[in-house]
């Protein structure tokens, strides 16, 4: 079977941060010596135009630039790479534009900046609006900071923006989580990202790790959390994003739909579908910005095809993050391979109640949700 073009997306990654925060496992740098934002600049285009091959004559559906701490450009830098993307690539209308932010960057002036630039939607990583829990984390800013740049936001001619706040912090109660989900929730943004802290990896926190709460608070957390938003017209459409009617975040939902995106800047990871050699094709870019800027190098670091066998748990990995049904017909479409491939997995997912199913979509059970490890496990 053939494959079929999802929605074409766009990543750019910033690498530089002002200070690096102990749990991130992000492809981030800490400034030192100034940013060479003219030169990245350069680089990125170049690597964009080296990309263009694959993905001859489609349109861009949307764009995120993330980091690192994109806000540590100016907004004319913003706008130097916005123009020369679409300066080689036709873009949707409506074009979503998203730029993440942290509160401790956010000025009026550059921010209606980036707006004129072609932002439509910022992320501002918040996490937390308590001074203990901001300094465990290593953050920059403070809760006035936080509160001020999602006022700000909320003044701008954005078409939306999000608050990501985390949970399941060193020491944290029920209640004191909740408080932090009250404040977020009375600054009204029209998307919020509550996700809980992991300790990942090659992070400070995985070499001297804090004591997190236990599994019955971080349960009663995420229940209590979810029944908070809902009071509060958010709805759950993915494992740790909640929105406003009309405000999900379409770049994010084509990453969990399985649709495609380039990737462009240091470390940044691409998924290509090319009918015409029947293939999937995901790709690296390096991910040191000296390495990255290095002119005697190309920029792509990995590249590999995904192989048929391993389709069916990348499909579905993406689509069960999602809450909302996922249609089968999008299984061939998009991995290429029939349904007869998934017969006996999804039997299981369904004799297990993590799946139910209607005659043309499969959809997740609160079940599925909640062990949705040992729902992926059956697609290996």
């Amino acid at each position: 079977m053939s494959l079929q073009l999802p929605p074409l997306s766009l990543y750019i990654h910033i690498p530089w941060c002002i200070q690096k925060c102990p749990y991130c496992d992000f492809n981030s740098h800490a400034v030192k010596q100034g940013i060479p934002e003219q030169e990245y600049i350069a680089h990125l285009l170049a690597d964009l135009r080296q990309d263009l091959p694959l993905v001859i004559g489609r349109p861009l559906h949307s764009i995120f630039i993330g980091g690192g701490t994109p806000s540590v450009f100016s907004a004319s830098g913003i706008k130097q790479i916005l123009d020369g993307v679409k300066n080689e690539l036709a873009v949707s209308p409506g074009l979503e534009v998203t730029m993440e932010a942290n509160p401790g960057t956010f000025e009026a002036e550059r921010f209606a900046g980036y707006v004129a630039a072609g932002v439509t939607r910022f992320s501002i990583g918040v996490q937390t609006f308590q001074a203990a829990q901001l300094s465990a984390l290593g953050r920059i800013h403070n809760a006035a900071e936080a509160i001020s740049a999602a006022q700000l936001a909320a003044t701008l001619p954005l078409n939306s923006f999000n608050l990501d706040l985390m949970h399941g912090l060193p020491g944290q109660s029920v209640a004191n989580a909740l408080e932090d989900l009250t404040s977020a929730i009375a600054l009204n943004p029209p998307h919020l990202s509550w996700y809980q802290l992991t300790i990942e990896p090659n992070t400070a926190f995985a070499s001297r790790p804090p004591v997190l709460p236990d599994d019955d608070i971080l349960w009663e957390i995420q229940q209590q959390g979810i029944a908070v938003l809902s009071a509060a017209g958010y709805q759950q459409y993915e494992t740790s994003a909640y929105s406003k009617a009309g405000h999900q975040c379409q770049h994010n939902l084509n990453y969990w739909r399985y649709g495609d995106y380039l990737g462009i800047g240091c470390g940044a990871h691409g998924k290509i579908t090319l009918p015409s050699r029947n293939a999937i094709l995901r790709t690296v870019k390096i991910k040191h910005p000296k390495g990255y800027m290095d002119l005697s190098r190309g920029y792509l670091d990995e590249k590999q095809q995904v192989e048929p066998e391993d389709r069916p748990f990348e499909f579905f990995m993406n689509r069960f993050r999602l809450l909302e049904p996922c249609p089968v017909s999008d299984f061939t479409a998009f991995t290429g391979l029939p349904l007869s491939t998934i017969t006996e997995p999804i039997t299981q997912a369904l004799d297990k109640e993590l799946l139910v199913q209607q005659p043309d979509s499969w959809q997740i059970t609160p079940n599925g949700a909640r062990y949705l490890n040992d729902l992926l496990t059956l697609f290996i």
